[in-house]
C-alpha cells in the first residue's frame, strides 16, 4: 500500500490496556516513517483506561514527559474497513532516540520473550479464540441487540445457532471481508452461549503475528459493529448473570528443523511440554492481573462458571486452566484457558510464553493432571480473587520479574491502582459505560 497516495492515514501503537494510541498524519509521512518522523510521549503507552496520565508515573514530571520515536512494525500498513474514507493504519512500536526498545511497550515485551525462544533455535506458534458480545448501549444498562431480521430483541441463549449467525449475516460478511483485507486469518465463527455472544477463531501462526492479529481484530470488530448500528464489547462479563467473554490461546513450539518440541509420538506429550505446563501453573496466580486486568474481569472468575479459577491442568479437560487437546501427536499443543476477552494480547502472550519457557529452563515438573471437574479438586493453587489482590501479587512475584521488564511492571501497577481508585468513585451501575468501547 502506497501511503503517499492517501490524504491522511493513522499510526498507532498499543498501550498497557491494549488500546490504540497514535496520530493521524498526512500521506507525505509515508516514506519517512522508518526514519522516525512520528514522535509521541513515552507516557502515552502508560496512561489509564480513560487516557489520563498516571499519578506519580516516572514517565511524566520526573523525566519531563519525554518523547519517544514511533517506528513501523513488520506488519506494514493495513486498511481501515470501518471508516468510509479510504485510509490505512500503520501499527507502530515505541523506541528511545538511540533506537533502544522502550520497556513500557507491550509488543516489545512479547518480542523479548520470543527472542529467548529464538536463542534456542525455537519458534512459537500460537492461535487465539476471540469471544465478544454484540449489544445495544442506548439505554441505562447494556441490553441484547435486536435481531436484524425480526427487529425483536434477542431473548435467549443460542449456542451454535446457525439461524442467529444468519440473522447478523451483513455484519459477519463485512467482518470476514475486513479480516481478509487486513490480513487477519479469521476461521470458524459460532454463536456462543451468551446473549448476543459470538466467537471467531484466528488461525495459528508465529506468536508475534497472533498477537498483532488479536489486537487488530478487536479494533475491527468494534468499528464494524458501530457501522452496523450496534455496539460490541470484549468485556469479561457484560451481564452479571450471563456468559463471560474469554480469549483462549493455543501454542506449540517448533525447533530449528520445524519439529514440534511438545511431540513425543504419543498422547502424553514430551518432557518439554510437561515442563512448560509446570511453568504456566507456577506463574498463573501472580499473572492474574494480566488475565483479568479490570475490575469487571473478576465477575467472570467464578468457580463452576466455565472460567478457570485454579492452576490445574488436564488432558481434554475444559474445566482445567490448562488443557492438552487430543489429536495427532505432531500437533500436540497447550491450550491456556484463563484470560478474559478484555486482555492486552501482547501482555497475555508474554506471561504465558515466558512462564512456559521458564518452566523448561528450570526443569519444572507439573502436578498430576486432573480428571473430572477441576473445580472440585482440593489443594489447587487459586488465582487472585480480587482486583486489588491481583495487583499486589503481580507487583512482587519473582517469576513475573523474570518475564517482564521492571519498568513495565511498575507502570502497570501504578496504572491499575489508579483505575481501581477511579472506579471506586463511579456508581456500579454506570461502570459498564466506561468499559464498553475501551475493552
Amino acid at each position: 500500500m502506497d501511503l503517499s497516495t492517501l490524504p491522511t492515514f493513522r499510526v498507532a501503537t498499543c498501550d498497557l490496556n491494549g488500546q490504540m494510541r497514535g496520530k493521524r498524519v498526512p500521506g507525505s509521512y509515508g516514506p519517512k516513517l522508518d526514519r522516525g518522523a512520528v514522535r509521541m510521549p513515552l507516557s502515552t503507552l502508560n496512561v489509564d483506561l480513560w487516557g489520563a496520565d498516571v499519578a506519580d508515573s516516572p514517565l511524566v514530571f520526573a523525566t519531563g514527559d519525554a518523547d519517544g520515536v514511533l517506528r513501523p512494525t513488520d506488519r506494514g500498513p493495513v486498511p481501515v474497513p470501518w471508516i468510509d474514507t479510504p485510509t490505512a493504519l500503520v501499527p507502530m512500536v515505541m523506541q528511545l532516540d538511540d533506537g533502544t526498545p522502550f520497556d513500557g511497550d507491550p509488543r516489545h515485551a512479547l518480542r523479548s520473550v520470543l527472542d529467548r525462544y529464538a536463542e534456542r533455535g525455537w519458534q512459537v506458534m500460537a492461535a487465539t479464540e476471540m469471544e465478544f458480545t454484540l449489544l445495544d448501549d442506548t439505554g441505562d444498562a447494556p441490553a441484547p441487540p435486536c435481531n436484524p431480521l425480526t427487529g425483536r430483541q434477542l431473548a435467549a441463549e443460542a449456542v451454535l445457532s446457525v439461524a442467529e449467525m444468519d440473522a447478523f449475516d451483513a455484519f459477519f460478511t463485512d467482518l470476514y471481508d475486513g479480516c481478509s483485507a487486513m490480513g487477519i486469518p479469521a476461521q470458524a465463527a459460532i454463536s456462543e452461549s451468551g446473549l448476543g455472544q459470538f466467537e471467531i477463531n484466528l488461525l495459528h501462526g508465529p506468536a508475534i503475528r497472533a498477537a498483532d492479529d488479536a489486537w487488530l481484530f478487536k479494533g475491527l470488530v468494534r468499528g464494524l459493529a458501530r457501522k452496523h448500528g450496534f455496539a460490541t464489547t470484549f468485556m469479561a462479563k457484560p451481564y452479571p448473570d450471563d456468559a463471560g467473554n474469554g480469549m483462549h490461546v493455543h501454542f506449540s513450539v517448533l525447533d530449528a528443523e520445524g519439529r514440534n518440541v511438545f511431540d513425543d509420538g504419543g498422547d502424553a506429550g514430551s518432557a518439554a511440554l510437561h515442563a512448560a505446563v509446570a511453568g504456566c501453573l507456577a506463574a498463573m496466580p501472580a499473572s492474574t492481573l494480566i488475565f483479568a486486568p479490570h475490575g469487571n474481569s473478576y465477575d467472570r472468575l467464578v468457580p463452576g462458571a466455565h472460567a478457570p479459577t485454579g492452576a490445574a491442568w488436564g488432558y481434554e479437560n475444559r474445566t482445567a486452566a490448562i488443557r492438552i487437546p487430543g489429536g495427532a501427536a505432531t500437533a500436540r499443543r497447550i491450550e491456556h484457558r484463563v484470560a478474559g476477552g478484555d486482555v492486552n494480547p501482547y501482555l497475555m502472550l508474554s506471561v504465558i510464553l515466558g512462564a512456559a519457557l521458564t518452566g523448561i529452563e528450570d526443569g519444572m515438573s507439573p502436578p498430576a493432571p486432573v480428571a473430572g471437574n477441576a473445580y472440585d479438586v482440593a489443594g489447587v493453587p487459586q488465582l487472585a480473587d480480587s482486583f486489588g489482590a491481583a495487583i499486589d501479587l503481580f507487583e512482587t512475584d519473582p517469576l513475573i520479574a523474570r518475564i517482564l521488564p521492571a519498568q513495565l511492571i511498575e507502570n502497570l501497577v501504578l496504572t491499575k491502582r489508579q483505575e481501581r481508585q477511579r472506579f471506586s468513585e463511579i456508581p456500579p451501575e454506570q461502570r459498564w459505560l466506561h468499559y464498553l468501547d475501551a475493552l
